[in-house]
């Protein structure tokens, strides 16, 4: 099957053509069709399955075939994601896929100016690409009218729910016109997610590509056990012993991944970290150096790292296991990825043995561990407990600052107040 089968305008199978796309995956070839039939849809797919343009191509074509060609000074077309890294990467596809289109977009998110978004939004726009709570903020300041919306889509809804969003997202479906077209991705079905799709979806059609919760075939995946104390140093030899040239590094913290960046440098590997302390600028810049390759490692926590989306990205390291088990496939699904082969490396102290018996449980399979000659570890270390609830709930109060960290929206400090009182 190519993309001309699938009925598309012929402004972007031009567009398409030209970045290189001729076939669909197999989430574009099963979603397309349904959604340029106006079914609602949820779709369930790992990060670097082509879901992007999944929803992009045919939310394009709708709009533009649409029978009311008037210029409006409202949306029609909103496509919600948790973070500013991902709304900023979808407005670029948006863009890319529609520019021989007369049709608008702009993406709004928090850490952005709000008269600049508020002029550009008032300009008339076609489509919005927003994060909740900077969007929340707009609804009140009355710089946006979301009563035209046609379209919705939730991007990644599953990460919208893990850092607080519900609330969010149940109020602006509750702004929006109730005869739209509604389309709902995730990485997974969750119960939780299940009840979000079951109050806005209409007689909606399901797809899920990958087995549930299953990474990418091609990534190979290595455990190396060492003690905590010299993760650092072991990494530093991996990296340089292996000459990886591009590693993407997990840590939990924003101050962890800032020490870890800070070490490889001293040792003459170039890295940058991001996370929520992190300007827009800052943040920006650390990536798209990293596309480029003027940095080797890119070290990030979970949430900030949502809006990477390299193709060919070889190494993904897990200096340190996420608390959740589910938060491994997203990590790991950055890598093996456009039928290239990709390694997912842990680095696992004694401390984290739980953890990696949750991943082990998770992908129904032992991982493969390795001992580097040197970096043994010490048998005599007692392991140290990592309290679940308590690194659970302060997971998720971080999770949801690392997006909020240089001007929280009103929205946003409201939840964060509701995690403060806990």
């Amino acid at each position: 099957m190519s993309f001309k089968d699938l009925g598309l305008l012929n402004e972007i199978l031009r567009a398409v053509e030209e970045e290189g796309y001729s076939e669909p995956t197999p989430i574009q070839a099963q979603v397309i069709p349904l959604i340029l039939a106006g079914h609602d849809v949820m779709a369930g797919a790992q990060t670097g399955t082509g879901k992007t343009a999944g929803f992009t191509l045919p939310l394009l074509h709708r709009l533009r075939a649409s029978s009311s060609q008037a210029k409006r000074q409202s949306p029609r077309a909103l496509i919600l994601t948790p973070t500013r890294e991902l709304a900023a990467q979808i407005g670029e596809n948006v863009k890319t896929y529609g520019k021989y289109l007369p049709l608008k977009s702009t993406v709004i998110f928090g850490g952005a100016s709000m008269n600049v978004q508020t002029q550009n939004i008032r300009s008339g726009v076609d489509i919005i690409i927003a994060t909740p709570g900077r969007l929340l903020d707009h609804v009140s300041q009355r710089t946006i009218d979301l009563s035209n919306i046609e379209m919705l889509v939730l991007d990644e809804a599953d990460r919208m729910l893990d850092m607080g969003f519900i609330h969010d997202i149940r109020k602006l479906l509750s702004l929006l016109p109730k005869d739209r077209q509604n389309l709902l991705f995730s990485a997974t079905f969750s119960d939780e997610i299940k009840k979000l799709a079951a109050g806005f979806l209409h007689a909606h059609q399901t797809i899920e590509v990958t087995p549930h919760n299953t990474p990418a075939e091609l990534v190979s995946h290595l455990v190396y056990p060492v003690d905590n104390k010299r993760k650092r140093e072991l990494l530093t030899f991996l990296i340089s012993s292996n000459n990886w040239q591009q590693v993407l590094v997990f840590t939990r913290t924003k101050h962890g991944a800032n020490r870890l960046s800070d070490y490889l440098h001293s040792h003459k590997i170039t890295s940058a970290a991001i996370h929520g302390n992190k300007t827009q600028a800052a943040r920006t810049k650390a990536l798209a150096d990293f596309h480029k390759g003027a940095i080797r490692v890119l070290v990030a926590t979970d949430i900030a790292a949502r809006g990477i989306d390299i193709e060919q990205l070889p190494h993904v390291v897990n200096f340190e296991l996420p608390h959740v088990p589910e938060d491994y496939i997203h990590r790991i699904g950055r890598t093996g990825r456009a039928g290239k082969e990709g390694a997912a490396i842990s680095l696992v102290c004694i401390d984290e043995t739980q953890l990696l018996h949750g991943i082990e449980r998770l992908l129904k399979r032992k991982i493969q561990k390795m001992v580097v000659a040197g970096y043994e570890p010490d048998p005599s270390i007692p392991a140290q407990p990592i309290f679940k609830g308590r690194n659970q709930q302060q997971s998720r109060g971080s999770r949801y600052g690392e997006i909020k960290k240089q001007k929280p929206t009103s929205s946003e400090r409201a939840v964060e107040g509701r995690f403060r009182t806990r």
